[in-house]
């Protein structure tokens, strides 16, 4: 275990390259970096030592979120995040392996690898940032861009429907799924904590903002504005459950929305291993 460091900025730092990757190339208000903040604060509650922690990104604006964290970093080729980290875990399956990840990152190009990681239901936890559009490479629209929506490779209006990423990922067998928002941090820990926890496959899908494309385009401001329309209408998943679904109208919802235990691939990959090393000892 790593020595326990003072809460406050002195955890940021902890876990920061300050002197080599900063600043960052984030837009001003950009929902990652609240996300990046709330992922050291996880993990430091979990007390991990940063040597035995890796993490792993493709490309895209959140992707670059590797470059800025002091672990055993990963900046991979798009979509392939998810691959990389398979690797990773079954070569060192001690390590806390962590994915991050943009909706076009992972549901596009990666939506192969995202699909098949949930059916193997591998040991990583992957914190998927939804901004609904590529912000890196122009503001196109993405697997998760509601129909209607502007892009600049929709100026009509996007008439795509959209992947729900929590209905994906629960229908594709991960242990744990849950959604939270970059306005709701503290929800957000909370859920990114129990996600590394969790023994198999876990995915958090977290709303953001990408105001310099995606609330321009739509009209929906700058950044306070998407962050105060996201407290507006994210609804706990224990509220909804009270609540008749005629409510839930351009509502979404947060919290842990599905959780199972089943068994973990590396743990059954090893004890391939071992049977096949039993019976070659036999012989």
């Amino acid at each position: 275990m790593m020595e326990k460091i003072a809460h406050g900025s002195d955890v940021t730092h902890h876990y920061l390259r300050p002197k080599k990757k900063f600043p960052n190339v984030w837009c001003a208000g950009c929902g990652n970096g609240i996300v990046m903040g709330a992922l050291i604060r996880s993990i430091d509650r979990l007390d991990l030592d940063k040597d035995n922690v890796a993490v792993v990104s493709g490309i895209g604006c959140s992707s670059r979120m590797p470059v800025y964290l002091d672990f055993n970093t990963l900046h991979t080729t798009h979509g392939r995040a998810l691959a990389f980290a398979t690797g990773v875990k079954i070569a060192k399956p001690n390590l806390t392996v962590i994915v991050i990840t943009g909706d076009g990152d992972a549901l596009a190009i990666g939506g192969n690898h995202f699909i098949h990681t949930c059916r193997r239901n591998i040991n990583i936890t992957t914190i998927l940032i939804d901004n609904r559009i590529y912000g890196m490479t122009g503001g196109q629209f993405a697997p998760t861009t509601p129909g209607g929506s502007f892009a600049t490779t929709a100026p009509y209006g996007n008439y795509e429907k959209q992947f729900d990423v929590v209905k994906l990922a629960i229908g594709a067998g991960a242990s744990y799924v849950a959604r939270g928002t970059v306005y709701h941090v503290q929800q957000l820990e909370k859920l990114i904590e129990a996600g590394i926890k969790k023994k198999g496959f876990s995915v958090v899908d977290v709303v953001s903002n990408c105001h310099t494309y995606y609330g321009r385009f739509n009209k929906e401001g700058d950044a306070v504005e998407m962050l105060s329309w996201m407290k507006k209408h994210a609804m706990p998943i224990e509220a909804v459950r009270k609540i008749p679904p005629e409510k839930m109208k351009g509502k979404f919802v947060t919290g842990l929305i599905h959780e199972h235990d089943a068994t973990e691939f590396t743990h059954e990959y090893q004890m391939m291993v071992d049977r096949l090393a039993q019976k070659e000892a036999e012989k």
